[in-house]
């Protein structure tokens, strides 16, 4: 098994400024506070100014390195500036950069790798199409296909979603923090819940679940006084990232799928995060016995970062013709290469089944911390996409969100960086490139450890939300 040692900057982190941010960072930091818009968000929680990084590790402006259990938003599953996918890029950016929608052979190559991850009784049954940079450009997209095919509005989709921050996108997220500074969204959106099993919405436990989550779809679609009108999609997450790692109970995704097909509604599952083998497979629902109508794709499928998005779809659901979905910038030669590098790189060096084995190392000492530190309510994941949900006590299972900020506090002074989610923030999140081995996930859960230890030894009124 490959350790992938070469492809990082380092395998431990180190700061070696008196203080975080450093000098260097504090001055850039500053600057960009003065001079950027107020959107600006990550540095607020992890305020670095970044110089480089290869692998799972950053250096800042201050020499300082960080261990990346964060992967810039769960896109860099092959790490950092992954000399075999930059060797794609190098290539493409001096052939080829911008071409619109015209036909190219990096393009046709990408298009054939992706089809080879659907099944091949059904392969002719789909296509795919690239869409602008990012991945609420694919939610859009798709949402704007299943309208167009059924000729409805309304769409669903479920408690602790997140799909992207563009006006649409926006609509079908969850968050009621970010819905309610937005005036414009779409109308005719409805939330049902998730398979949260840990926060049971109807309060059933594991010996007696009978889906009822799934249930409550049917029930809505064919009570007449729901106040739910036919929809024209369903789009969920195979996987729930920003809420908080949610993964759901086997059956669930199926179940689903099948409520949709008999009432005619397109389903659409959101691989943005939960995809291009973060969990192991190329697609996180590929364990379900299902697929869907309309899948969406983009952050890992860039290669190292590259902005690149895609629906594939069925056949059955287009009915869109020529220019009715179009942008300027729809699958970027440069993308695309990375894209193609990060394919070979991930078949020629055996990711996959590496994703799960450092999946399973990793859960496997976070179990042994929830062992440990009681406010350690769940530790879920698949692969390398893990939460850690933090409460006051198991029994309440009270969220324990400021005791969360400051595990995140201490790590990031520490020199790990990883990101918050939940309904509650109280989750901790892994999403680590895949190539991160052993040892770089036994220095980072030495990090972690130390944190928890000295949180937990605080009285527990101190982390009361």
């Amino acid at each position: 098994m490959n350790n992938f040692e070469s492809f990082h900057l380092a395998e431990n982190a180190s700061v070696v400024s008196p203080a975080l941010p450093g000098k260097k960072s504090k001055e850039i930091l500053a600057f960009q506070q003065e001079r950027e818009g107020s959107i600006v968000s990550y540095p607020r929680n992890m305020p670095i100014a970044i110089n480089r990084a290869k692998g799972a590790v950053i250096e800042d402006a201050d020499g300082n390195l960080f261990l990346d259990f964060f992967s810039g938003a769960g896109v860099l599953n092959v790490g950092h500036c992954n000399a075999f996918v930059l060797e794609y890029v190098k290539e493409q950016q001096e052939k080829l950069v911008h071409a619109l929608d015209f036909p190219t052979e990096n393009r046709t190559d990408l298009v054939r790798k992706i089809f080879e991850q659907i099944p091949e009784k059904i392969r002719d049954e789909f296509k795919v199409s690239f869409c602008g940079p990012t991945g609420s450009d694919a939610v859009e997209a798709a949402i704007k296909l299943a309208k167009h095919k059924t000729g409805r509005e309304g769409v669903i989709a479920f408690h602790g979603s997140y799909h992207g921050m563009t006006s649409g996108a926006l609509s079908v997220t969850s968050n009621v923090k970010l819905r309610s500074r937005i005036s414009s969204l779409v109308p005719n959106i409805s939330f049902i819940p998730y398979s949260y099993c840990y926060r049971c919405p109807f309060n059933k436990e594991a010996a007696s679940c009978k889906l009822d989550c799934a249930d409550y779809l049917r029930y809505v679609l064919e009570n007449p006084h729901s106040g739910f009108g036919k929809p024209a999609a369903i789009i969920l997450e195979p996987i729930q990232g920003e809420g908080g790692t949610v993964i759901p109970r086997p059956g669930f995704l199926e179940k689903i799928v099948a409520i949709a097909r008999a009432h005619d509604i397109v389903v659409i599952f959101d691989e943005i995060q939960c995809g291009f083998f973060r969990t192991g497979n190329f697609w996180a629902f590929e364990d379900a016995h299902t697929f869907p109508d309309i899948i969406t794709m983009s952050k890992g499928l860039g290669g190292i970062g590259f902005p690149i998005s895609a629906i594939i779809y069925n056949k059955s659901v287009e009915s869109w013709g020529p220019g009715d979905h179009i942008g300027t910038f729809r699958g970027n030669q440069v993308s695309i290469a990375a894209g193609n590098g990060a394919f070979e790189f991930i078949r020629n060096f055996d990711v996959a089944q590496h994703t799960i084995e450092m999946g399973a190392y990793l859960m496997n000492r976070l179990e042994q911390l929830k062992a440990t530190f009681p406010c350690i309510g769940e530790v879920r994941g698949k692969g390398l996409m893990i939460g850690i949900e933090y409460v006051t006590d198991r029994t309440s299972k009270t969220p324990a969100p400021e005791m969360v900020k400051k595990i995140r506090e201490l790590c990031f002074s520490r020199g790990l960086l990883f990101e918050v989610g939940g309904h509650y923030n109280n989750v901790i999140r892994f999403l680590p490139p895949l190539i991160i081995n052993k040892v770089i996930i036994n220095n980072a859960m030495e990090i972690f450890e130390s944190a928890n230890r000295e949180v937990m030894a605080q009285p527990a009124e101190v982390y009361q939300a």
